[in-house]
């Protein structure tokens, strides 16, 4: 533990601390993207060589595994799809990057996961001498893009308080706990957002059907009780049927997928995250994963046999 110590006391700066980035996707690229502009040395990875081929255009060195990346990193950061996904990428013993991590070294998971896989993964980084901290993050693709993100952190205080400068490029980070407890802040937080979003559309579907004028209507709510970040993010593209993905309809179904396994665990009853998983649910089954969390707009006009796709065509006329 000596050596982790040591290490822990040198502060995080573009001169002294590496960094590796695993999962180059909608939020990683961005993310990524504010460290090497802040002028740290990166060195990624991804499955997929095209998602990272703006960031090494940027000065990102490419690895070819994530053990690869880990080897060249003081700090590592992951974010990547689902729970099977982070346990590939950091516990792998021939490829993952906590072989890789010299002691002293620092995992920070930002992929929504397993409450219970980030205190393995804690587990499995003490024994190594190394730190692991459960970071995901909320504020899509837009918070992704202009540094705002709300990173909820769970793990040694210590260690958080000293990623810090690496953390505010990317956002505000909020200390809410022992390992795992990052990850069960997310989920709070994707069982608010769940429901917001089916008030959200459902408010959009009532008001089309009573004949107001559906623009009007979100810029009137939006600075009264009703206004909300998931009405600032998606409003406009809903009606624009803009429904690129943020954060996509996949993996938000997988979050309330790990939610709803939580609840069971705890015995507890969440009616309405039940039905907005449905409700995902049903996207998933129509083949629209891949779009954004904003097409949920799609199952209740299915549901109700009604159609907004020509106020996008008058929204786009009169701009």
């Amino acid at each position: 533990m000596a050596a982790a110590a040591a290490t822990n006391v040198e502060p995080i700066s573009p001169s002294h601390t590496r960094v590796g980035w695993i999962g180059t996707g909608v939020m990683g690229r961005s993310m990524c993207g504010h460290l090497i502009k802040a002028g740290y040395k990166v060195t990624v990875f991804n499955r997929t060589l095209s998602k990272a081929q703006p960031l090494i255009d940027m000065g990102a060195r490419l690895a070819q595994s994530p053990l690869a990346v880990a080897s060249q990193s003081d700090v590592v950061f992951s974010i990547v799809g689902f729970p099977s996904d982070v346990r590939s990428v950091l516990l792998d013993s021939t490829s993952g990057a906590l072989p890789g991590l010299r002691p002293g070294g620092v995992l920070v998971d930002m992929t929504t996961s397993e409450p219970s896989l980030a205190a393995e993964i804690s587990a499995a980084a003490t024994v190594k001498d190394c730190h692991s901290v459960d970071a995901p993050v909320s504020g899509g693709d837009r918070g992704a893009k202009n540094g705002s993100l709300a990173i909820f952190a769970g793990g040694d205080k210590t260690v958080i308080d000293r990623l810090s400068p690496l953390f505010a490029l990317m956002g505000r980070v909020n200390y809410m706990g022992a390992p795992g407890k990052g990850q069960f802040a997310k989920l709070a937080n994707q069982i608010t957002i769940a429901s917001t979003m089916v008030g959200l559309v459902e408010g959009i579907i009532y008001a089309h059907k009573a004949g107001l004028n559906v623009e009007s209507y979100l810029i009137a709510i939006s600075t009264g009780a009703a206004g909300s970040k998931s009405l600032d993010l998606y409003g406009s593209r809903i009606l624009k049927r803009d429904f690129e993905a943020g954060f996509y309809v996949n993996h938000f179904v997988k979050d309330l997928g790990i939610c709803l396994k939580e609840c069971q665990n705890m015995g507890l009853a969440l009616p309405g995250l039940a039905l907005a998983q449905q409700l995902y649910l049903s996207l998933k089954a129509h083949g629209e994963g891949n779009l954004g969390t904003q097409a949920l707009i799609l199952a209740l006009e299915r549901l109700n046999n009604v159609s907004l796709e020509n106020l996008a065509s008058s929204i786009s006329a009169a701009n």
